[in-house]
């Protein structure tokens, strides 16, 4: 079954623009109202994260554009990270790749490209910070995007995933085009221009989840958090099925002996993501990325 949804993450290196992209996606999309404030890089939450500017925890929001929900997961860019990085990409069905336009693709990109490649997602290219005065008139935005297309076929992608589609961003900005010619103009104040582009095609490029609305519930925990309130919390995509707050369901999971463990539970709270917040829901359905509480023991 398809549904109004589309479920993507974001590939960069550090310093890239990631967060200020979804700084900006957000504000578009009427997320934030005027009377709100907003803390700029947005992702970045963990402490760690802020002093050193890299992404260690994958992180959740959402965004909705006209009738569809986007849920957009920040994904860790360090090979250490490994495991949680294929946990990430399993809970979504594409991707953008955000490359600074002076310095091109670069390592952290490529370990992530490469999973994401290999789940067969297909992946969007932001060529970012396009008012770099080293790019401006130079070829270097066309030589990055070439650059970008040699590490595609090098790490194995279909010929559907190298014919991908390309926007110029100035992320600080808030704006894209797809274009190149456009750059200028805008940056001299001749042309208006927003993320629209960007939005549009989130829809039209990232497949909405295929999942089975019908059948039993299923998720598949990737990550995990703690609320002073409820405890612990598991945090995944459902795959297939419905699951209502009281609901009694199963953990399977494995103990430590490698024998199968089957652990029943009540669902005390759900929560979806609503931009940043975390927002309680009575019920959590196929190809949502929600929260999941009850159990103290939860894994991953």
């Amino acid at each position: 079954m398809e549904m109004n949804r589309r479920n993507i993450c974001i590939i960069a290196h550090v310093d890239h623009g990631k967060t200020t992209l979804v700084d900006y996606l957000l504000r578009q999309a009427g997320t934030f109202q005027e009377h709100q404030s907003l803390q700029d890089r947005v992702m970045d939450s963990m402490d760690l994260e802020r002093e050193r500017g890299i992404t260690i925890l994958a992180k959740n929001t959402s965004i909705h554009v006209g009738d569809t929900k986007i849920n957009v997961v920040d994904t860790p860019g360090h090979a250490d990270f490994g495991g949680e990085v294929e946990r990430i990409l399993g809970m979504v069905d594409g991707a953008i790749l955000l490359i600074d336009a002076a310095e091109g693709p670069l390592p952290q990109t490529r370990f992530v490209l490469q999973k994401a490649l290999a789940q067969g997602h297909k992946v969007i290219l932001v060529v970012n910070k396009v008012d770099r005065p080293e790019c401006r008139g130079t070829g270097r935005i066309q030589e990055v995007v070439n650059m970008a297309f040699d590490l595609f076929i090098e790490l194995g992608a279909s010929e559907e995933q190298a014919n991908f589609p390309i926007v110029y961003a100035c992320s600080r900005q808030g704006w894209c085009t797809m274009d190149e010619a456009d750059i200028d103009p805008i940056l001299e104040g001749k042309k208006k221009a927003d993320l629209k582009p960007l939005f549009d095609l989130i829809l039209e490029q990232i497949p909405p989840p295929r999942v089975k609305l019908d059948g039993d519930f299923q998720m598949l925990v990737s990550n995990l958090s703690y609320s002073d309130y409820v405890g612990r919390l598991a945090i995944g995509r459902v795959s297939s099925g419905v699951v209502r707050k009281g609901t009694r369901i199963f953990r399977q999971g494995i103990k430590p002996d490698g024998q199968p463990l089957k652990e029943g539970f009540s669902v005390s709270e759900l929560f979806t993501y609503e931009g940043l917040k975390q927002v309680p829901i009575d019920q959590l359905e196929a190809g949502e990325i929600g929260i999941v509480a009850g159990l103290e023991t939860f894994e991953i």
